[in-house]
């Protein structure tokens, strides 16, 4: 579905087609859009779950020079657009600061992380340390600037725009280890890559701008935030390793962190799936 946001761009997403007045409010990674979530909407039928996809992928009109702050903008005019007046918010890798960051929104009643970067530009977090050298390629031209980054993406983002669920183990190359590999059976595959697929259908500036928005600031301060945050991370995990997720543990107040040892970046989401949605109603009923 699209709504047409009050600056006339159109925002892509979903929803579980409930009518309530409480929902679960889901943040997909980089690159993705909302279609990814679509098993876990399917799953929850007591609440509303809505999925967008930020601007720049899928069916989503760009916005330049956005940060993750910014996103707050879109998303409380599609959940005021569906009626909602309290939710909880999820988010995965990418996803998970743009969660964090709807905890400032008055109707959150507390965000989940599932693998979730952690803030650039700090002493104490050490951003590269741990990911496979596909990222440490792609941030280091994100960091040299917009033109770095667009020549990455011209190069890069062709093969994922295009990839299939037997192409996807391969294409992620160091940045899966084994637990990932055993969880991407070929259904959980081609669940993926039709995401990715879609998610670069109409270009790659959906994820050039996610990539230019991690390496600053979140634009919101972790330390302000007094509504609860789950944290999820395993240690098997080349794509945000569990430094991201210790430190914005450390960092936040009121975040409690769920190790898991001997998972990897997908096989979290996919084995803790109820468990994480057990939570998120746990939560709401607060």
């Amino acid at each position: 579905m699209i709504h047409t946001l009050r600056d006339g761009r159109a925002l892509d997403y979903i929803t579980n087609e409930v009518t309530s007045e409480t929902a679960i409010l889901f943040h997909h990674g980089t690159p993705g859009e909302c279609t990814l979530w679509s098993n876990w909407l399917a799953e929850i039928s007591d609440v509303q779950a809505i999925a967008a996809s930020r601007p720049g992928y899928g069916l989503s009109d760009r916005r330049r020079a956005r940060t993750v702050a910014l996103d707050l903008e879109d998303q409380t005019e599609l959940i005021e657009h569906l009626g909602v007046r309290k939710f909880i918010s999820i988010g995965w890798s990418g996803g998970g600061p743009h969660a964090i960051n709807m905890t400032r929104h008055l109707a959150c009643a507390g965000a989940i992380t599932l693998a979730g970067v952690g803030e650039w530009g700090h002493d104490d977090l050490d951003f590269l340390a741990g990911m496979g050298p596909e990222n440490h390629e792609e941030f280091g031209a994100a960091l040299a600037g917009e033109s770095a980054i667009e020549s990455w993406m011209a190069i890069n983002a062709p093969g994922f725009a295009a990839v299939t669920g037997a192409e996807l183990i391969a294409a992620f190359g160091g940045l899966i280890g084994e637990a990932d590999k055993r969880a991407l059976t070929p259904e959980v595959a081609e669940h993926d890559a039709a995401s990715y697929r879609r998610a670069l259908q109409e270009g790659f500036y959906g994820w050039l701008d996610d990539d230019l928005a991690f390496v600053q600031k979140f634009g919101f301060s972790l330390s302000q935030i007094s509504k609860p945050v789950l944290v999820w991370q395993g240690d098997d995990d080349f794509m945000v390793p569990r430094a991201h997720s210790e430190w914005l543990a450390r960092n936040i107040p009121t975040a409690q962190l769920n190790f898991v040892p001997g998972h990897g970046h997908i096989s979290l989401v996919e084995q803790y799936r109820g468990e994480i949605l057990n939570q998120a109603r746990k939560l709401l009923e607060n």
